[in-house]
């Protein structure tokens, strides 16, 4: 059974940083992208980041200087840095684990609020 444990996620002020961490388990199949997705509120969920197996990353438009998307395919494992918070960072961070076959595996969600 594939699992995506989620962490780092919670409550900063504007400006600040966080780091988020998914590690995938039980994953039968090559893992090709590995990333992140946010959705905030009344918002459809959007690309943050997501990484190709080639070591390609892509970056949605709002974030790009911002973020930082790493991973270990040793660990099968995805980070997130997230610096210069904005408020409108805001949102319900969920990680994205692509494998062969177009099958695609998301984690539980992690919130991250930006707030003074």
């Amino acid at each position: 059974q594939v699992q995506l444990v989620e962490s780092g996620g919670g409550l900063v002020q504007p400006g600040g940083s966080l780091r988020l961490s998914c590690a995938a388990s039980g994953v039968r199949y090559r893992i090709n992208a590995m990333g992140w997705f946010r959705q905030g509120p009344g918002n459809q969920r959007e690309l943050v980041a997501l990484s190709d197996s080639g070591g390609s990353t892509n970056y949605g438009d709002s974030v790009k200087g911002r973020f930082t998307l790493s991973r270990d395919n040793v660990k099968n494992t995805v980070y997130l840095q997230m610096n210069s918070l904005k408020p409108e960072d805001t949102a319900v961070y969920y990680c994205n684990v692509g494998v062969n076959y177009g099958i695609n595996y998301w984690g539980q969600g992690t919130q991250v609020t930006v707030s003074s």
